[in-house]
């Protein structure tokens, strides 16, 4: 295909497709079950090239835009990843009356043990000239009726790739809290049957908030190493807004003693 402009032809057949699925849409509530199922399953591979031509697109072409430098990477670090959370748009861009095990994109999970879910949470746009990030994550905590509240990440397959003992990983974050609590980070690294976890409380006080984990404090076989996750643990949520305006994850090797 021609990435430098549209054709006639083209223009004439997205005008085209784009007439189908307005009189598909117009007929619908009267159509034969068998053609609706069918014409639903198109929708639904349509939609989710769509939605992944968006994301690349609202990812370049709006403020702040991504780069390769668009994560501040500590010296000597091998690997530096942003969650697709705060890296461009998802789908759904807001949840309300959030479920536990509710997916926030492809690598966030919200859990709770909410009785009655009074939570909300929306992507938002980033729009400072300080901000790196595109988008951050906004958590609206109404009544709390539960005893956790956690945003699970998962790490992708590159973050575990030749990771040693002898790596530090680091989190970055910005965040806003609408009034005091605690907010505790977990890393999990899984090798064979074992899970080596790592606990730090996010220092809230700082304008740029950060924690490193020690990988030296673990007992994790590095052979084995085949997943890693991070948990952040809100205590005392009720009543808040939690503001994450950006969350990058980084590691390097320990310089030798």
């Amino acid at each position: 295909m021609d990435t430098r402009s549209q054709t006639y032809l083209d223009r004439l057949l997205q005008r085209r497709a784009l007439a189908r699925w307005r009189r598909a849409s117009r007929l619908a509530s009267q159509m034969r079950l068998g053609l609706l199922r069918s014409l639903r399953d198109d929708a639904v591979q349509t939609r989710r090239e769509i939605d992944r031509l968006l994301h690349v697109a609202d990812a370049r072409l709006t403020l702040p835009l991504i780069g390769s430098d668009a994560i501040r990477r500590p010296l000597g670090a091998d690997w530096a990843w942003r969650p697709a959370l705060w890296r461009g748009p998802v789908v759904p861009v807001g949840h309300s009356g959030l479920a536990s095990r509710a997916m926030l994109g492809d690598e966030a999970t919200v859990f709770h043990d909410c009785t009655t879910s009074e939570l909300t949470a929306h992507q938002i746009r980033n729009r400072r000239e300080t901000d790196l990030a595109p988008y951050g994550l906004r958590l609206d905590v109404f009544h709390f009726d539960g005893s956790f509240l956690s945003l699970v990440l998962d790490l992708p397959s590159e973050a575990v790739q030749g990771l040693r003992r002898n790596h530090l990983i680091r989190l970055d974050c910005l965040v806003e809290v609408e009034k005091p609590l605690e907010i505790f980070a977990r890393l999990n690294i899984r090798s064979g049957p074992n899970t080596e976890q790592l606990v730090r409380e996010l220092p809230l006080q700082q304008a740029d908030t950060w924690v490193e984990f020690d990988l030296a404090y673990t007992k994790m076989n590095e052979k084995r190493v085949d997943k890693a996750w991070i948990d952040l643990i809100f205590e005392g949520p009720e009543m808040n807004q939690i503001m994450i305006r950006d969350l990058t994850l980084s590691r390097r090797p320990r310089a030798d003693l």
